[in-house]
C-alpha cells in the first residue's frame, strides 16, 4: 500500500512530474474574492502537491493585496502548514479585496515581490474578478519585468530566468456563478447550510400553518436559490436569470392557496437576492411577505440566511472536489509552456477539465449582458446545462396542471424501492410520481419491495401524496432486499391486475439483480415485456453503468462527521477532565446494534447532545496528541466509501478489497504514523472497508496498530454500521435523486408513446434499462449489457472510476503512489451543449 511499485502501464507520478518540471520551481497560492467552504483543501492539495514533486509552494496572505505588500504576506509553505485545515471554513490565508492590484503600479510591485522569490507559477483561488486579475497580470508579465529591470529593482538575468509567468484557475464561490464548470468550490457546502435551515424552519411552520420566505444568496445567479427550492420541494422560486411572467403576483398566490387546499400546511418561497422582474426591477423578500399577507391572510415569516451560507465546515464533496482540483491545478502549472494560456481547472460531470480562462470569463459576462438585456432564455441557456435542467426539472415537479389539461396517456406506470435503504429514494420517488403525472400516466406505489409486490401491495400515489418527501431519509415506501425469482408467478399476476405498463425501480445491487432476473423472465412471462427501467440508489456505489448512486454522498458526510465528532470529543479530554466520563458520540459507531431502515442522525437525541457539547468546547481544545483513529465503512466489497471518504477527511490509509494488502503494508502503515507523530501533526485516521480482508478485520488492525504503536500513539476504533444508511438525504443526493428519477421517467414516456396500445410487447434488450451517470452524461445501459462488466461474486463493477483517485490519497498523506500518466488532461475550449445532449447530474 505504502510505497508501492509503479505497473508497467503506469510510471512514478514524481518521475513523471519532474521530467516535466525540471528544478527549482516556486508555486505561489492565493485565495481572493468572497471565502467559500473547501478553497482550504484547495489550499492544502496545491501546498502538498507542489512539495510532493519537488517544487517550492508558496502563501500569498490576503489575496492581491499581500501580492502587492510583499513582506510577509508572501511566506514558503510545508507539508505541515496545511495539517488539520480541510474540515475547516472560509480561508486560512485569508482574502481581501485590492484596489492596488487594479493598477499598473500595484501590479508592478506584485511582480517585483514575485520574481524575489523565483514564482513564475500562479495558482489563484476565487471568483470571475480574480481569475481575470490573474490574466490580465500574466499578459503584462514580461513587460511588468522589463519596467522593473529598467529601474533597476530586477536585473537582467532575472528577467531571463523568469521569463513568463504561468496562471491556473480554480473557482471558488459559493453562487455557482462561473460558467464552465458545473461546480463551484463552495456550492454544495453553502447548500448544506441553505437546507440545514429549511429542514429546521419546515417543523415550526407545519406547526403553526406558516408561510416562509427565505433569502438566500446569488446576487447575479440563482443557482442556490433553485437547487435548494429542488431540494426542499418549494412551492415558487425567484431567480434573477429567469424572472416570473407578468401576473406572478396572482399566479403565486393561487399555487399557495391551492397547496393549503391540498392540506399543506406550510408554505416555502425561496428569493435570490438578485431576483428581478422581467423589467429588471428588484423583487424583495419583504414584497412578497407584503402580498402574501395582503392577498391571502397567512402568517408570513421572512428568514434572510446571509452568511451563514458562507460558514461551517465543507461539505465531503466540496473537499473532494477541491482536492482533485488543487492536484489538478499544480499539474497543469508543470505542465505549462510560454504559449499555454491561463486555464480554468473545472468540473464537468465527473471530470476534471481544462478550459481556457478567457472564454469562460466571457460566457460568465455573457449572462449578465443577456439579463441586462431581458434575453432570459439566452442567460439560462450561457448558465450551461445543469442549470438549465435544474430549471425545467423544478417547474415540471412544483405547479401542477388542472386534470383536465392533461393528456391522459391511459398507461399505468409503477414505483418500486428494492435493497437496502438510502438516502434520496424518497425525493426520487416524489420526482418520478410527479413527473408521470404530469406525462398522463397512472403511477402506482408497491410497497416493501418485491415481496411486498408479490402480495398485492400495490396502491395508487398521487401527486399531494409525495408532498415533503424529499427531506426524508430511509424509503417511505418500504424496501427489502428480496429477489424476485422466486416470485415471478405472484408478480407477473398483479403487473395484470393492476395492468402495469412500464415499471421503474430505485435500488442497490439487489435491484440491479432483480431486473436481471425480470429479464430472463420475459420468454416465460409476457406481463414482463414492459419498459423497465432502474436507478441506481445505494451508499455502497456499487451498481454497475453508474459513477455515482443516490445516498453514496449523504454517507460520505456521516464518514466525515463521525471522525471529527470523534476528534473533538477526544481533543476535549485531553484538555477537560469534565468530559472523562462514558460518552457514546454515535450509538451506532460503538454498538452497531441499530437497524438500517428509518434511522435518523436528527432524531437520536443523545448524538445532537454530543455535537452540542462538541461545539461548545472545540474553541478551548488545543489537540489530541499521539491518537490514531480506525474507522469501519459500510460498502460490502466496494471501497467507495472508505476510499473517498479518506480523500474527504485527509486519512493516512485505507484498505480496501480492490486493492489487496498484506502484513508488510500494515506494518508500513504503522511505521509512516510513527514517523508522523515525531512532527506537529500527531494525530492519524485509517478508514478500513468492511469486507476489504476476510482475515485482517478492524479488530485485528486496531490491536495491531495498539500494539505496534505502544509508546509512540494509542488507538480508538469506530464501526459506523448502518448510521450510513439512515440520517436526512444531503443536498447532493435530494437534487441526484429528483433529477435521475425525472430522466427516467422521461425515457419511460418516451417508450410508451413509441408503442401506444396496450397490446404492445417490449422484448428488445434497449426496454430494460439502468440509467446512470458516466463521465459527463446520462446514459440508458441495457442490463443485459451490464453482466459482462460485473463482478458477481463481489457485487461489484469489474471497472470503478474512483481507483484513479486513489494516488490522489495516498499522495496528499506523503505515501509514493503511481499515476496514469494517459489521464493527464489537455486544454479544451468552452462550448454551448445542444438541447439533444443528456445532461449529466
Amino acid at each position: 500500500m505504502a510505497g508501492e511499485e509503479a505497473s508497467e502501464s503506469k510510471v512514478s507520478l514524481r518521475t513523471f512530474l519532474e521530467h516535466l518540471s525540471g528544478a527549482g520551481k516556486a508555486i505561489g497560492v492565493l485565495t481572493s474574492g468572497g471565502d467559500a467552504q473547501g478553497m482550504n483543501a484547495a489550499v492544502r492539495a496545491v501546498v502538498r502537491m507542489g512539495i510532493y514533486v519537488g517544487a517550492k509552494v508558496y502563501f500569498i496572505y490576503e489575496g492581491y493585496q499581500g501580492m502587492v505588500d510583499g513582506g510577509s504576506n508572501i511566506v514558503e509553505a510545508d507539508w505541515e502548514s496545511v495539517s488539520s485545515i480541510l474540515q475547516v471554513g472560509g480561508t486560512i490565508i485569508g482574502s481581501a479585496r485590492c484596489k492596488a492590484f487594479r493598477t499598473r503600479e500595484g501590479r508592478l510591485k506584485a511582480a517585483c515581490n514575485l520574481v524575489q522569490r523565483g514564482i513564475t507559477n500562479l495558482c489563484v483561488i476565487g471568483g470571475d474578478g480574480s481569475l481575470t486579475g490573474a490574466n490580465i497580470f500574466r499578459k503584462e508579465w514580461s513587460g511588468l519585468l522589463e519596467e522593473l529591470a529598467q529601474h533597476g529593482e530586477i536585473d537582467k538575468e532575472q528577467v531571463q530566468k523568469h521569463a513568463y509567468l504561468n496562471v491556473v484557475g480554480m473557482v471558488g464561490s459559493i453562487d455557482n456563478d462561473f460558467c464552465g464548470t458545473d461546480m463551484t468550490i463552495g456550492t454544495d457546502s453553502a447548500l448544506h447550510r441553505i437546507i440545514e435551515v429549511v429542514d429546521a424552519i419546515m417543523t415550526t411552520a407545519q406547526s403553526h400553518q406558516r408561510t416562509f420566505v427565505l433569502e438566500v444568496m446569488g446576487r447575479h445567479c440563482g443557482y442556490l436559490a433553485l437547487v435548494s427550492a429542488l431540494a426542499c420541494g418549494a412551492d415558487w422560486v425567484f431567480l434573477p436569470e429567469s424572472p416570473p411572467e407578468e401576473g406572478w403576483q396572482e399566479n403565486m398566490c393561487i399555487k399557495l392557496s391551492e397547496n393549503r387546499a391540498r392540506k399543506k400546511r406550510l408554505n416555502i418561497i425561496i428569493v435570490a437576492e438578485g431576483a428581478i422582474d422581467t423589467q429588471n426591477k428588484p423583487i424583495t423578500s419583504e414584497q412578497i411577505k407584503e402580498l402574501v399577507v395582503t392577498q391571502l391572510g397567512y402568517d408570513t415569516r421572512v428568514t434572510i440566511l446571509g452568511h451563514v451560507q458562507r460558514g461551517g465546515t465543507p461539505s465531503a464533496f466540496d473537499r473532494i472536489l477541491a482536492s482533485r482540483m488543487g492536484v489538478e491545478a499544480v499539474v497543469a502549472l508543470l505542465q505549462a509552456t510560454p504559449e499555454t494560456p491561463a486555464c480554468v481547472v473545472s468540473l464537468s460531470g465527473n471530470q476534471a477539465v481544462r478550459l481556457p480562462l478567457v472564454e469562460c470569463v466571457q460566457m460568465t459576462q455573457d449572462v449578465q449582458k443577456a439579463m441586462d438585456e431581458r434575453r432570459f432564455k439566452d442567460a439560462v441557456r450561457l448558465r450551461g446545462r445543469s442549470f438549465e435542467t435544474n430549471l425545467n426539472t423544478y417547474k415540471r415537479l412544483a405547479i401542477k396542471l388542472p386534470d383536465d389539461q392533461i393528456v391522459k396517456s391511459n398507461c399505468n406506470v409503477a414505483v418500486i424501492n428494492v435493497g437496502a435503504p438510502a438516502a434520496g429514494m424518497n425525493a426520487a420517488v416524489r420526482s418520478a410520481v410527479r413527473v408521470g403525472i404530469a406525462d398522463g400516466h397512472k403511477m402506482l406505489a408497491i410497497y416493501d419491495g418485491f415481496e411486498g409486490f408479490a402480495k398485492g401491495q400495490v396502491k395508487e400515489i398521487g401527486w399531494g401524496d409525495v408532498g415533503g418527501w424529499t427531506g426524508q431519509g430511509g424509503s417511505i415506501l418500504g424496501t427489502k432486499r428480496t429477489l424476485p425469482g422466486k416470485f415471478l408467478e405472484d408478480i407477473a399476476q398483479q403487473m395484470r391486475t393492476h395492468s402495469i405498463n412500464a415499471l421503474l425501480i430505485i435500488g442497490g445491487f439487489e435491484a440491479y439483480l432483480g431486473l436481471l432476473e425480470l429479464s430472463a423472465a420475459r420468454d416465460k412471462y409476457e406481463e414482463f415485456c414492459v419498459p423497465m427501467v432502474m436507478v441506481p440508489a445505494t451508499v455502497s456505489n456499487n451498481v454497475p453503468g453508474s459513477d455515482f448512486s443516490i445516498g453514496a454522498d449523504t454517507a460520505l458526510n456521516t464518514i466525515t462527521d463521525a471522525f471529527e465528532s470523534s476528534l473533538l470529543l477526544a481533543e476535549a479530554r485531553e484538555q477537560h477532565r469534565e468530559f472523562c466520563v462514558p460518552v457514546c458520540v454515535l450509538p451506532t459507531t460503538m454498538s452497531n446494534s441499530v437497524p438500517g431502515t428509518e434511522l435518523s442522525l436528527g432524531c437520536d437525541t443523545s448524538l445532537n447532545v454530543v455535537m452540542e457539547t462538541c461545539d461548545r468546547i472545540k474553541q478551548s481544545a488545543s489537540g489530541t496528541k499521539r491518537r490514531v483513529f480506525i474507522i469501519e465503512t459500510m460498502g460490502g466489497y466496494c471501497g467507495y466509501l472508505a476510499n473517498m471518504g479518506a480523500l474527504a477527511a485527509g486519512a493516512d490509509a485505507a484498505y480496501i478489497f480492490e486493492e489487496p494488502f498484506d502484513i508488510r503494508d500494515l506494518q508500513s502503515n504503522v511505521e509512516h504514523l510513527t514517523e508522523k507523530m515525531k512532527t506537529t501533526i500527531q494525530r492519524g485516521l485509517v478508514l478500513r472497508n468492511e469486507s476489504c480482508s476476510e482475515n485482517y478485520t478492524t479488530d485485528f488492525i486496531y490491536q495491531l496498530y495498539s500494539e505496534e504503536g505502544k509508546g509512540v500513539f494509542d488507538c480508538r476504533k469506530n464501526v459506523l454500521g448502518h448510521m450510513q444508511q439512515g440520517g436526512a438525504p444531503s443536498p447532493f443526493d435530494r437534487n441526484f435523486g429528483t433529477k435521475i428519477s425525472a430522466r427516467a421517467m422521461q425515457w419511460i414516456s418516451m417508450k410508451l408513446k413509441e408503442s401506444p396500445g396496450k397490446g404492445k410487447r417490449f422484448v428488445t434488450d434497449d426496454s430494460i434499462c439502468v440509467l446512470g451517470i458516466s463521465k459527463r452524461n446520462l446514459f440508458f445501459q441495457p442490463v443485459t449489457e451490464l453482466k459482462k462488466e460485473t463482478d458477481f461474486e463481489h457485487r461489484i463493477p469489474k471497472e470503478q472510476w474512483w481507483l484513479k483517485l486513489r494516488p490522489l490519497m495516498k499522495i496528499l498523506a506523503k505515501y509514493e503512489a503511481s499515476y496514469e500518466v494517459s489521464d493527464s488532461g489537455q486544454l479544451e475550449h468552452v462550448h454551448h451543449r445542444g438541447h439533444e445532449e443528456p445532461a449529466a447530474i
